[in-house]
């Protein structure tokens, strides 16, 4: 049993240097938060590419108006949201790691009534009025649209930094119903929700929303995770919005947060001395780094900085002996995304080797961990993914201060003794 649970261990840390910026994970925790967080499998090819979308031949290509606002989808590669005769059609092109079939959402209206065969495609009436959220991840886009309230269950609130969810979960306002094959599929039926989104690995073992199907509950499989371009991951607020016909205010919002992080790119166009960094930890000798179309990597070379393994192709996470990484980054001036650790002993507790970096010695050693809840919910990975923008910008005052202007750290901190 401990050899798997140090397998899966491994396995998501892999994940999680590809997918977004990388951290250390901890067996137990890894083992129960493994179906709400990340896939178990490691990319073989862009997250991303896509497959041939099944749609029923039934469903109609004809274009004609809803009653929602029509949005575009501009950067998300994974999803798409069409708008046809009095619905609206919601495709996520990549479920998860590794699907060959796509999966597709109709959404309608009350009171709906037409002739067209939507069989096989999943109904769910809109707008709708109750969310179980098995993701702390969805969290800051139902507040973004003023549907937080809408919330009745998550799986736990062990790993939730938003304090006011945290609290209706420890008060019993909402539920907390687990994940996985074990999910309280009772108490789901009792809630009785309009929605219940999450993610999914395509592993029987590990996932949520067969048993849930099996009980005719309504399931959408959210995998705004596979997304690389933090921007593409961001407009997956979109499709959340679209289950409350709210796409149109969250088009807007995204909109302004896009001009943000074009306006922060912008600032380190003109580097030409750019700095340089390396990410992640080690596990028991082996790095694990991001390959150059990851979602960490396009954050460091937007905020004008020389990734160190940038030759590393794709979105996979590269296994990288650790000396290997101290013959390319002994002399790298800044070292991110160190994945638990809150300060630099906690990096030599790791691996004594860690203190001959020359960004150890100096203190340019930086994590993402500034907003932790007591139980170790990361804001980072909550409402980091809805506002890119502002973690751009705690990268670029990172690397190049000046060009910061009077920006503070929100989700990143200076690691001190």
């Amino acid at each position: 049993m401990k050899k798997i649970l140090t397998l899966l261990a491994v396995t998501i840390m892999i994940i999680l240097a590809a997918c977004q910026a990388p951290v250390q994970v901890d067996v137990t925790e890894a083992v129960e938060s493994i179906t709400t967080a990340i896939p178990t499998v490691i990319p073989e090819t862009e997250a991303v590419d896509p497959v041939t979308t099944t749609v029923p031949t039934a469903v109609p290509e004809t274009e004609a108006p809803v009653t929602s606002e029509q949005v575009t989808i501009d950067y998300a590669k994974n999803f798409t949201l069409d708008y046809k005769d009095g619905y609206k059609l919601l495709t996520v092109s990549v479920p998860w790691m590794g699907a060959t079939e796509s999966m597709v959402y109709a959404l309608v209206p009350e009171g709906f009534d037409s002739t067209i065969d939507l069989e096989g495609v999943t109904v769910i009436q809109t707008p709708i009025d109750s969310i179980v959220s098995l993701s702390s991840t969805y969290l800051p886009f139902l507040e973004q649209i003023g549907e937080l309230e809408s919330l009745v269950a998550v799986d736990t609130a062990d790993y939730i930094y938003n304090e006011e969810v945290r609290h209706w979960a420890s008060s019993g306002m909402i539920a907390q119903v687990g994940s996985g094959p074990s999910v309280d599929v009772e108490k789901m039926i009792e809630l009785n929700p309009d929605l219940i989104m999450t993610s999914a690995t395509g592993m029987a073992e590990y996932d949520t929303h067969p048993v849930l199907e099996q009980a005719g509950l309504p399931v959408v499989i959210n995998s705004d995770y596979l997304e690389q371009d933090p921007l593409g991951r961001a407009e997956w607020s979109k499709f959340i919005a679209a289950f409350y016909d709210k796409e149109a205010q969250a088009d807007q919002l995204f909109d302004e947060m896009v001009q943000r992080y074009e306006a922060a790119k912008a600032l380190t166009a003109t580097v030409t001395d750019k700095v340089s960094v390396f990410i992640n930890t080690p596990y028991e000798g082996t790095w694990y780094m991001a390959g150059n179309e990851s979602y960490a990597a396009i954050l460091l070379r937007d905020a004008g900085a020389n990734y160190l393994w940038d030759d590393l192709e794709g979105t996979s996470a590269w296994p990288v002996d650790f000396e290997a990484v101290v013959d390319r980054a002994k002399e790298a001036e800044f070292w991110v995304n160190v994945g638990f650790a809150n300060s630099l002993s906690d990096l030599t507790a790791i691996d004594s080797r860690t203190a001959d970096f020359k960004a150890f010695q100096e203190g340019k050693v930086y994590n993402n961990n500034a907003r932790v809840s007591d139980m170790g919910g990361t804001d980072y990975y909550e409402s980091g993914v809805a506002n890119p923008d502002v973690v751009l910008l705690d990268l670029i005052k990172i690397f190049y201060p000046e060009l910061a202007g009077e920006h503070e750290f929100f989700y990143y901190q200076q690691l001190g003794e």
